[in-house]
């Protein structure tokens, strides 16, 4: 089993839908995603408290309020192999962006940046894009004033980059799910099925969406581009809808085919209630509901304060939970203190539906 994979912030180089989606899991022997979050934090017992939820999983709207709150970046990452037969993922963790790129001292504001690269049919798609996926952002003529533009072109960049890059397998593909912050502000850029959730006060807040073909708007958007979907997967071969690299599948750099690299967006102004933040490949959340998953980091912040710890505990949870991927987790806190205690309410038990659930619900009652 691959043990802790190489935390680097010195060198580039170093570095739901549910419902629907749920059945074409079960026929793959996969566990479903989200189909109870009930169902999903039972194996620990002292994680009995997780489904007293406290909030309501979904997206954080972009807010335009400002922030007096000044966050201080530190991570922890944890990577193994698991149950299958190689290693595919990747990720970048960068603690301090000045140093990191040698930036001047003038550069408007302190930053940070993390990554998580879920790769398939080999690891150079993944291994490429942490290598460059960083250097194609902050290149980029619209970085740091336009960064929303800098990252979806950085991720179309990085993604025909691959095509034309010499001895590496184009065939390979990965997701790529990435977190840059630049002062108080935070972007979380996706494409794929790994996902990024806001820990705010014991809550989880969902960032991203989970790229599957059976999403609702993924598949919409696939179809109308002529794609298909058979039992789950894109034109019958990929689990995701959007991917770096899988060259096979999309033809030729000009072609506008049904998989697409580029990133989705989400950004918001961070403040004192925001505690941390998850990046996890699809191995962890095909086990675990993002509410168990902030629970549990909750937790061990308030024990030990340690990232690292959190991120490794996450994966031997999961691998406890049978998953049947590699897993990669990064936590990033946004303070140098743990967690402060909370009041959870017990007097009864919500459950809750996520952002991508909620829309997959609509699209299927629209079809009675």
């Amino acid at each position: 089993m691959v043990g802790l994979r190489e935390h680097s912030d010195s060198s580039m180089e170093d570095q739901n839908d549910d419902t629907l989606g749920n059945l074409s899991q079960i026929t793959t022997g996969k566990p479903p995603r989200n189909l109870s979050v009930m169902r999903h934090c039972n194996s620990s017992a002292w994680l009995a408290e997780a489904e007293l939820d406290i909030g309501i999983i979904g997206f954080k709207s972009p807010s335009d309020e400002k922030s007096e709150f000044l966050p201080v970046y530190r991570s922890g990452s944890w990577s193994e192999k698991g149950p299958k037969q190689y290693m595919e993922d990747e990720y970048i963790c960068v603690d301090n962006l000045c140093q990191h790129l040698g930036l001047a001292a003038s550069f408007p504001s302190h930053g940070a940046f993390y990554g998580v690269f879920d790769g398939h049919g080999g690891t150079d798609a993944a291994s490429f894009t942490r290598k460059n996926i960083l250097k194609f952002i902050v290149e980029d003529a619209c970085f740091p004033s336009g960064i929303k533009k800098a990252v979806k072109t950085a991720f179309v960049k990085a993604d025909h980059a691959f095509a034309d890059a010499k001895f590496l397998d184009s065939s390979s593909g990965t997701t790529a799910l990435a977190a840059l912050m630049l002062g108080g502000t935070m972007l979380i850029a996706n494409a794929g099925d790994s996902r990024a959730v806001l820990g705010k006060r014991g809550r989880a807040i969902e960032l991203s969406k989970d790229h599957k073909p059976n999403c609702t708007s993924e598949r919409l958007r696939i179809e109308k581009l002529g794609g298909v979907i058979y039992d789950g997967y894109l034109n019958g071969q990929l689990s995701v809808a959007r991917a770096l690299g899988d060259w096979h599948i999309k033809g030729s750099k000009n072609s506008n085919g049904p998989l697409s690299s580029e990133p989705e967006l989400e950004e918001l102004v961070l403040t004192e209630e925001d505690e941390f933040l998850i990046l996890g490949c699809d191995g962890l959340w095909d086990v675990m509901s993002s509410q168990c998953a902030v629970t549990m980091v909750r937790k061990e912040l308030m024990l030990h304060n340690d990232p690292e710890k959190c991120s490794r505990a996450l994966v031997k949870e999961a691998l406890q939970r049978n998953t049947c991927d590699n897993l990669t987790v990064v936590v990033v806190c946004f303070s140098q203190n743990p967690p402060p205690k909370i009041e959870i309410p017990k007097c009864h038990k919500r459950r809750s539906i996520s952002a991508e659930g909620l829309d997959l619900l609509k699209g299927v009652l629209n079809t009675i």
